[in-house]
């Protein structure tokens, strides 16, 4: 239950800081985007003494010793998949265009002898 009221503190703190961007519209944009990250701090820190917070805060954690482990590509393997892409990209527009004009030509051409000046 105390994880309730404590999620529920947070949530008002963070309605707060929003409200607060608001309620000072004559003050500088600096002091307004203070107010929402002051309220976005205070209630992430109070999420954070919750339960499910600390349990958050591990998975974070996990997922980062998880994203070290990846094997990113090289900058030359990621050239050639870029280029390959575009290639693939510049040939199925290609072959769009002339099934569309060759489809064009049938239809209105041939079928309907409608004729473009």
């Amino acid at each position: 239950m105390a994880d309730k009221i404590k999620f529920a503190l947070a949530l008002v703190i963070l309605a707060a800081g929003v409200a607060g961007f608001y309620l000072l519209s004559g003050q500088a944009l600096i002091l307004r985007v203070l107010a929402v990250l002051a309220g976005f701090g205070l209630a992430a820190v109070v999420a954070w003494k919750t339960e499910p917070g600390q349990q958050f805060f591990v998975f974070a954690n996990e997922a980062v010793v998880e994203a070290k482990k990846v094997v990113w590509p090289s900058r030359k393997e990621t050239v050639q998949t870029t280029g390959a892409v575009f290639l693939f990209v510049f040939v199925m527009a290609l072959f769009l265009y002339l099934t569309d004009k060759s489809l064009e030509w049938i239809l209105y051409d041939l079928v309907l002898g409608w004729k473009k000046s």
